[in-house]
C-alpha cells in the first residue's frame, strides 16, 4: 500500500477522517464516534506509518496519542496558522479534513508541538493552579463588595491579613450579608488548601529538575513562576534562539512590511498567556537594587512609561530563562551579580 496522509476534524463528540494519496486523490471520508477503539480501527486503514494531522483543539491529547501508538506520524496543526481556509462560504467536517491533509501533504502546514505525557500533566497541575488562584481573587472581590454595601470601611491594604481577619471576624452585619461573607470565607480557606496540594505536587515533580532550579536564581523568579516557565516551555531545545522563545510567548512587537512601508506595533500577544504573565509579573517582583534588569526597568521606564518598560524587562526575563533551561546554569548572573 502507496503512503497515505490523513486528516482529522476534531470535534468533542464525533470526528471526520479523510485519507488521501500522495497525489490527493480522496480515498475515504468515515465520520466516527470519539473513542480510542473506532480512531485505531480507521487509521489503520491507512496502512502502516500513515502521516497524520489534526488540528490542536479541545482535547486532542487521547487522539494523538492514540494515533502514536498506531504507529502513525503524528502532526498538530496551529490553528492561528489554518484560519485563511476556514474564511470560505460552505464550510463542512469534511473540506476541513482535507484541506489538513492537503496543507500536510504540501509541506504547508503550520505546526504546534506536541508536548509528550509528563509535560502535558505538569501543564495540568500548574493551569489548575493559575485557575484556583484566580477563582480565588474573585471570592476576595465579592467580600470586598459585600462591605461596601454594608458601608464598612477597611482601613488595612490586605483584608485577608492578620488585621482585615480580625476585621472580619468582628464586624457587624446583616444577616443576608454576613450569611454570604462567611460562605465565602469557608470556600476561600477550601481553595486555599487545594492550592497548597497542588504546589506541594509540582515541587515534588519538579525537584530534581535542573533547569527549574537554575531559573529560580533570575530576579523576581521563585518557585511558582518558574513552574510555569518549566512546564509551559516543555523541550527549550525546539527554539533555537530566545528571540524566537520571546515571539512564541507574544511579547515580541507585531511587524508589518509592505514595499517599502514597514509598520511595528503593540506586542502580539499570540502565544502562552501564562508564560507572558509569569515574565511580566518577575518584573514586579525585582528586589535587588543593582541588578542588570531593576536597572534595564527604571531606565526603560523613564524614557517610554511602565508598562512599556515592563514588557521590554519581561522579554529579558524569559532570555534567561531560556539559558536556564537549555543549560541548566546561568552564567551571566554568576559573572556580573553586582552590575547595575
Amino acid at each position: 500500500m502507496s503512503e497515505q496522509y490523513v486528516g482529522i476534524d476534531l470535534h468533542r463528540r464525533r470526528s471526520v477522517i479523510v485519507r488521501t494519496s500522495v497525489e490527493g486523490e480522496v480515498l475515504a471520508e468515515t465520520r466516527i464516534d470519539n473513542d480510542p477503539v473506532s480512531l485505531a480501527l480507521e487509521i489503520a486503514k491507512a496502512g502502516p506509518d500513515p502521516e497524520v494531522v489534526l488540528e490542536a483543539t479541545y482535547g486532542w491529547y487521547w487522539a494523538v496519542d492514540v494515533l502514536e501508538l498506531q504507529g502513525a506520524s503524528v502532526h498538530l496543526a496551529h490553528p492561528l496558522g489554518i484560519n485563511g481556509f476556514k474564511n470560505q462560504r460552505v464550510k463542512k467536517d469534511g473540506t476541513d479534513a482535507l484541506h489538513l491533509a492537503d496543507l500536510l501533504r504540501m509541506n504547508r502546514l503550520p505546526e504546534s508541538w506536541i508536548a509528550p505525557p509528563a509535560t502535558r500533566e505538569l501543564r495540568e497541575l500548574v493551569r489548575y493552579r493559575a485557575k484556583l488562584v484566580a477563582l480565588r481573587s474573585g471570592l476576595k472581590v465579592q467580600i470586598h463588595a459585600v462591605l461596601a454595601k454594608e458601608g464598612v470601611r477597611v482601613p488595612m491594604s490586605d483584608l485577608f491579613g492578620l488585621g482585615g481577619t480580625r476585621l472580619l471576624d468582628e464586624v457587624q452585619l446583616a444577616r443576608a450579608y454576613d450569611l454570604r461573607v462567611r460562605s465565602l470565607r469557608k470556600i476561600i480557606t477550601l481553595v486555599d488548601k487545594e492550592i497548597t496540594g497542588l504546589e506541594a505536587e509540582t515541587q515534588r515533580v519538579l525537584k530534581e529538575h535542573q533547569g527549574y532550579r537554575a531559573i529560580q536564581d533570575i530576579p523576581g523568579v521563585g518557585k511558582v513562576l518558574a513552574a510555569i516557565f518549566v512546564a509551559e516551555v516543555g523541550d527549550v531545545s525546539r527554539f533555537s534562539k530566545p528571540q524566537k522563545l520571546c515571539s512564541w510567548a507574544g511579547l515580541t512587537p507585531r511587524h508589518h512590511e509592505s514595499d517599502t512601508t514597514v509598520r511595528r506595533g503593540h506586542i502580539t500577544k499570540q502565544g502562552s498567556r501564562l508564560v507572558r504573565w509569569a515574565a511580566i509579573e518577575a518584573t514586579t517582583r525585582i528586589t535587588p537594587a543593582r541588578s542588570k534588569i531593576a536597572g534595564d526597568l527604571r531606565r526603560i521606564a523613564a524614557r517610554r512609561g511602565t508598562n512599556i518598560a515592563r514588557v521590554a524587562a519581561g522579554r529579558k526575563v524569559l532570555t534567561l530563562v531560556y539559558y536556564g533551561l537549555r543549560d541548566g546554569e546561568i552564567r551571566c548572573l554568576h559573572q556580573y551579580p553586582e552590575a547595575a
